[in-house]
């Protein structure tokens, strides 16, 4: 049979490969590093697609070798190696001691995920039109909870942990079964993206994602079993004083507890966490007041990140697994995985050693006298139980204001171009601009600097057509600013930024002109087009960045939106239920994710670049990477990586700001 070529790798033969395996790691909550480096992982099936042979499947439970060829084919560089979560197989394999480089490895997830699919075998074979069989994806997962997890040892199982192929004879031979199904499954995705091929950049950025989640950053065990210990006792004394303060048997009990706050002089609806934060700055009764306090310190969900780094510790006292590539599906961000840090709590403490020096001592009375609140003192110290290697230090370096220039330099604002190359206090600049004060005059002493404040909300809240909503998430009214005050700043803002607010209808427009036409429409370095393929009835709305990548908008059509105007609308994983289905866009939300996008390709060459000089990124949020460096290595040095000139961004111009650190914080 004639193999599956892809056009960019003409000549090379393709092996599709799907393993299973056991470990008593949970790999859910452990992840994929630690699972495979526990002492009882064993790899038990493996099945494989050479091109377009027939599926092979080899039981390792009877000491089936790999055939010649394909033990071969995994260290040919002439041999693509393809799985669905290919990492997975990858560190799977080398663990096992079959030696492949990550180099000769594709990822049939990643490509979905750039293809604007969703994640999951059987949920990218559903999304992208393959036929399913639930009845069969609910037998497969309880097979693998069968096999590949312990089970408990009883009389009636002769006190076993692991059931055996010989246990169910029937079970095991479906279990092949369903492994070959799922090479199946992959080859048939396989075939359909590849009439959509990722970049090459882009193929390389995921094998570089997968050596830094593999390397992992280490973690501070001593901190971690401090911060554990204080919890213990911080609850158990928070918990006493709620009984003792409201003769509650249960004081955790919502309804209990709402209804002797309501007994004791306090109205409440509810004691959700927001709740409770609008509760205590009224006036309350001190018995309330007090309760409401231990009732928001109990609240803290922090220390699940502790156990987290905790669970998820393999090897060397390393953390591995941290980072999903293009987990963000609209723009290829990456995203947080196992402790999530996407969403770390800030650290404001200005003694982080004294009070991690407490916290590792388990000195629970020193953190109480010196800090006060126990649980938040170890939410700020989250952040610091990542350290860097024995005799490194971390370099820790941010993007400043990305979003700001990005968005500045695709709309060709040349003021704001002008002030991130020169000054760069692009808050008081735009003040000066919404206000027609001199920028000299926004300053700290001058009336004129409360327009700084209006300025800041402004430029993070109304780059993408937001109005006075936006500017209410972004804390306004937190800020002092008044309700009736927010819509002349979206005014303001809007006339002294005229070419951002063009390209929010520019962007819209032209993606309406690609659905009426089909023709494809060119703006502002951008290429938006409709693709799709007559043989398996795919269809996209593209948008190629500068950077050559492009964003995927899977079967999309117009529709009138909620607001009765013609609207792209297109299918997509739901934020809120995690299922397929459609969504629609609009000019400023387009925007948006090109916006972010195009920042993310910008954090992408950084990263590159930082791997040619031979440095470690362990991880890295948002637009900050974290690297795990040698002494001699310097901040400057980093920044100025960040700060070169992007090849397809000429005239974008970028600054880093950072610090070194013995752990990592928020500076």
């Amino acid at each position: 049979m004639a193999p599956l070529i892809n056009r960019r790798e003409e000549m090379k033969h393709h092996l599709s490969i799907d393993i299973e395996t056991r470990s008593s790691v949970d790999l859910n909550k452990a992840g994929l590093y630690k699972y495979a480096q526990s002492p009882d992982f064993e790899i038990l099936l493996f099945a494989y697609q050479l091109d377009d042979n027939p599926v092979g499947i080899l039981d390792f439970t009877k000491n089936e070798n790999l055939p010649i060829i394909i033990l071969r084919a995994l260290s040919d560089p002439k041999v693509i190696k393809h799985a669905y979560n290919a990492a997975f197989e990858w560190y799977c394999l080398n663990q096992a001691g079959y030696k492949t480089p990550i180099e000769q490895w594709r990822c049939t997830m990643a490509h979905g995920l750039y293809c604007g699919y969703t994640a999951g075998l059987d949920a990218t074979g559903k999304a992208i039109g393959l036929p399913q069989d639930k009845q069969k994806m609910t037998v497969g997962k309880a097979l693998i909870r069968y096999f590949c997890t312990p089970c408990k040892p009883t009389k009636a199982n002769g006190g076993r942990i692991w059931n055996q192929p010989w246990h169910d004879k029937v079970k095991w031979e479906l279990f092949k079964d369903y492994c070959k199904q799922d090479v199946v499954t992959e080859h048939a995705i396989l075939k359909r993206l590849d009439l959509f091929p990722m970049p090459e950049a882009e193929e390389q950025l995921w094998q570089m994602d997968v050596l830094m989640n593999a390397c992992g950053v280490r973690v501070d065990t001593t901190l971690i079993d401090g911060a554990l210990y204080l919890d213990t006792v911080s609850t158990q004394k928070l918990t006493d004083e709620a009984i003792s303060l409201t003769g509650l048997q249960n004081p955790n009990s919502q309804q209990q507890l709402l209804q002797w706050i309501r007994d004791n002089g306090a109205e409440a609806d509810n004691l959700q966490k927001a709740t409770v934060t609008e509760l205590l700055d009224r006036d309350n009764p001190d018995k309330v007041q007090r309760m409401l306090e231990i009732r928001q310190q109990l609240g803290k969900t922090s220390i699940k990140k502790y156990v987290a780094m905790d669970t998820a510790r393999g090897e060397g006292d390393r953390v591995r697994g941290l980072t999903q590539y293009y987990g963000a599906n609209r723009t290829g961000r990456w995203a947080g995985r196992l402790v999530q840090l996407q969403n770390l709590p800030r650290n404001y403490l200005k003694t982080l050693d004294y009070a991690r020096n407490l916290v590792k001592a388990k000195n629970y009375d020193g953190v109480k006298l010196l800090y006060g609140n126990v649980p938040d003192t170890l939410s700020q110290l989250i952040r610091t139980a990542f350290i860097p290697s024995e005799g490194h230090k971390f370099v820790v370096a941010d993007f400043s204001a990305i979003e700001a220039r990005v968005i500045a330099w695709l709309a060709g604002e040349q003021w704001v171009n002008e002030v991130f190359a020169t000054h760069g206090k692009i808050y008081e600049a735009t003040a000066s601009q919404m206000f027609g004060v001199p920028v000299e005059r926004i300053m700290k002493g001058n009336p004129e600097y409360s327009l700084r404040q209006k300025g800041k909300v402004a430029t993070l809240a109304l780059g993408y057509q937001g109005g006075t909503s936006a500017l209410i998430a972004m804390g306004a009214l937190q800020m002092g600013l008044t309700e009736e005050e927010l819509p002349d700043i979206v005014q303001r803002w809007r006339q002294a930024n005229p070419r951002i607010r063009d390209l929010w209808y520019a962007v819209e427009q032209a993606a309406l002109t690609v659905m009426q036409t089909a023709q494809p429409q060119a703006i502002r370095g951008l290429i938006f087009a409709l693709e799709g393929d007559l043989i398996y009835g795919q269809s996209f709305l593209t948008v190629q960045l500068p950077s050559g990548r492009k964003l995927f908008y899977p079967k999309p059509f117009l529709k009138e939106n909620q607001f009765g105007k013609m609207a792209i609308h297109y299918y997509t994983v739901g934020q809120q239920t995690r299922k397929w289905e459609v969504t629609s866009t609009y000019g400023g939300k387009m925007t948006e994710n090109l916006v972010q996008a195009i920042a993310r390709d910008c954090l992408a060459v950084t990263l590159e670049r930082v791997a040619a000089k031979g440095l470690q990124v362990v991880f890295h949020v948002h637009d900050e990477v974290i690297i795990d460096a040698p002494m001699e290595t310097t901040v400057d040095e980093v920044c100025g990586l960040m700060a070169e000139p992007v090849p397809w961004a000429p005239g974008l111009v970028l600054k880093g700001a950072g610090f070194e650190s013995n752990y990592y914080m928020k500076d």
